[in-house]
């Protein structure tokens, strides 16, 4: 009972910044007609045939802050299809925070993957199984970045932690400015059941859809690393590093990772046979 009060109160959750304009904060980069801006820039659309899937990207870099998205994914036998979410640097040696939704058969759950990338070093996965339909109404799907800490939120529901642990020896993201990104694409080599089960392209299009952005984040400009407007959006982060991680926050954390967490690479030994990475071990 206690638990539902408390996701009683952090699924309340206003924000109290504005959500952005898609026309005004993203490019189209993938997918020709596939991709589409809606209902004055306030929805946006990606779906995906057997001939291509499609994607956008931020118009803006930015260096720490919170990144909220609204979306509904593709309803029904989505098998094979993936969606994703996520940041990411440019180059071979790229930080990225990454939501990964795979689909499924109608009727049975998605799993959504998170993964990160510091200095292009991956193979950072925890999946989950939702404790809700995502295809019937549209969810918040956040990233809280900055100096100490990741923290990925499900409708303000902290479900993992990456922590700084520079000091022995994990790399972590804090000097390469990020872009947002979304795609939906055909996975169904290992998407669903480890790629057993293929997409049904009689069901095609399988479309996402966005609405509801809000990034109170560092902006970055070249030679100027944060807009004036948007320094104290580092600070920001901070605070709501503090806030979502309060008592009930922890306590949300445990919820979902005994509950709803199918897999961590911390547990993973024989993915790591010479030894767990370091991060896992604290």
């Amino acid at each position: 009972a206690s638990l539902r009060f408390l996701l009683s109160i952090f699924m309340s959750v206003v924000m109290v910044t504005f959500a952005s304009n898609f026309y005004n904060d993203f490019d189209l980069i993938w997918g020709g007609y596939r991709a589409n801006i809606r209902n004055g820039g306030q929805v946006l659309t990606l779906s995906l045939d057997q001939e291509s899937g499609s994607g956008f990207q931020s118009k803006n870099e930015y260096l720490f802050g919170r990144f909220d998205m609204q979306m509904k994914l593709v309803p029904g036998d989505s098998a094979g299809t993936v969606t994703t979410l996520y940041l990411s640097s440019q180059g071979g040696a790229h930080d990225e925070i990454d939501f990964e939704f795979l689909g499924n058969l109608s009727g049975q759950p998605y799993i959504l993957s998170t993964n990160l990338y510091s200095q292009g070093k991956g193979d950072r996965e925890q999946q989950f199984y939702l404790w809700f339909d995502p295809t019937k109404n549209f969810h918040t799907y956040s990233a809280i970045w900055n100096r100490r800490k990741i923290i990925f939120l499900v409708d303000n529901i902290p479900i993992r932690v990456f922590s700084n642990l520079e000091s022995i020896g994990v790399p972590f993201p804090k000097s390469q400015p990020m872009r947002v990104y979304s795609t939906i694409w055909n996975g169904d080599s290992w998407a669903t059941r480890g790629g057993l089960v293929k997409i049904d392209w009689s069901k095609a299009p399988f479309t996402a859809t966005y609405r509801n952005y809000i990034a109170n984040a560092c902006v970055w400009t070249s030679g100027k690393p944060c807009r004036n407007k948007s320094i104290n959006a580092v600070e920001n982060a901070f605070a709501e590093d503090k806030a979502v991680l309060g008592p009930k926050g922890r306590e949300l954390l445990r919820w979902v990772q005994k509950n709803y967490m199918i897999y961590n690479y911390c547990t993973d030994l024989k993915r790591f046979p010479k030894g767990l990475p370091p991060e896992c071990k604290r």
